[in-house]
Formats: C-alpha cells, sequence, structure tokens
C-alpha cells in the first residue's frame, strides 16, 4: 500500500484470512497486528481530507472499522486487496453514519439525543459533503458496483490507481478508465445538488 509504511507481504495477509476462514481463533487478532499501522495510516489520510473538525480519530476509525469486519459472521475475505476494500467501506459507513447523526442533531432531531460523550465535541463541517458523496455513491452503486467500489477504496482507503486495480482484479488500464469514469459520475451528481 502507497506510504503505509508496512512491510507485510500480500501473503501473510492472504494466509491469515485463510486460517480467520477455517476457524483460527487467534487469526483475526493476528491479522489484526499485521493491518494495523497500515489502516492507521489509511484512516489519517482519510481524515485530513475530512477536515480540522472531526470528532473521530484515526485510531478509533481503525478500530471501530475492524470491530464492523469481525463482527460480520458471513465475511468470506479472499486476499489482501479484498480485506482492505472491505476495511475501506467499513470506513466509509462508519464516517457516514457519524455525519448523518451531527446532522439530525443539528436539525433537533430528538430520536438523536446526543450523548453525554459527544456532546463537547465539535460537528464536523463537512458532514453534508460526506452525505451527498454516500448518496452519490449509493446512485453509482445502483448503475455499475464494480465503479462504487473503486472509489470506496480510493477515496475512503487511500489506494493508489496500481493498488485499486489489484484490489479489484483488473488491469491498470481498466483501472484508469474506471477512475475517471467513476469521478465524471460523482462530480455530476454533485454538481446538480
Amino acid at each position: 500500500m502507497a506510504g503505509g509504511g508496512t512491510s507485510e507481504s500480500p501473503g501473510e495477509v492472504t494466509r491469515l484470512l485463510l486460517a480467520w476462514r477455517e476457524g483460527d481463533s487467534d487469526a483475526p487478532h493476528l491479522l489484526f497486528t499485521l493491518v494495523y499501522e497500515q489502516l492507521r495510516y489509511l484512516a489519517r489520510a482519510q481524515l485530513r481530507r475530512r477536515g480540522p473538525d472531526q470528532s473521530l480519530g484515526a485510531t478509533g476509525l481503525v478500530h471501530e472499522a475492524y470491530l464492523k469486519l469481525v463482527g460480520h459472521e458471513r465475511l468470506q475475505l479472499r486476499d489482501g486487496g479484498h480485506f482492505f476494500a472491505l476495511a475501506a467501506k467499513a470506513m466509509r459507513q462508519i464516517l457516514v453514519d457519524r455525519s448523518r447523526r451531527r446532522a439530525a442533531r443539528k436539525r433537533g432531531d430528538p430520536a438523536m439525543a446526543q450523548p453525554i460523550d459527544d456532546a463537547v465535541l465539535p460537528v464536523a463541517a463537512q458532514s453534508e459533503e460526506l452525505l451527498a458523496l454516500d448518496e452519490a455513491l449509493t446512485r453509482l452503486e445502483s448503475l455499475d458496483p464494480r465503479l462504487a467500489r473503486f472509489v470506496e477504496i480510493r477515496f475512503f482507503a487511500g489506494l493508489t490507481l496500481d493498488e485499486a486495480a489489484e484490489a479489484l482484479e483488473v488491469s491498470p488500464r481498466t483501472a484508469k478508465r474506471d477512475w475517471q469514469k467513476a469521478r465524471a459520475f460523482l462530480n455530476r451528481e454533485l454538481a446538480a445538488r
């Protein structure tokens, strides 16, 4: 992964994923230890894009995303690329859910009463933008699921074009074309708001 600063081999990640699938109870912990710094790097990059008002740090985002993945009973991870693609999706869902809660609190929705620990945290200035992006990604996913996954792993996990191509098992040329199509679609959707 670009800039992740980790030296784990893709084979080791895949080996641990297979062990996890086969019921090795130590595999999830070993996998987390192996990819932790890389996930933190990806989370920090995503949070930097979100601006300084984020009330969730990189460590919190990594832990929430990992717990979301581990808690999914029917999770069938093929390899490291697939793992990071699903981690990116989990990060997206967490950030979108938090933005929705903030937006509901701003509107005074009584069903979204502010918990005590969040009461002193700032509201993210870009929550509405993230919600708009999520809506556009959902529309894109209904038209072309691969393009939506491509955006998730590029935007939310910070993968390079080549890494995204590998994760989605497409050629670099196809990845470049997919990235251009996805960006054009999202730009049109967001401009129409």
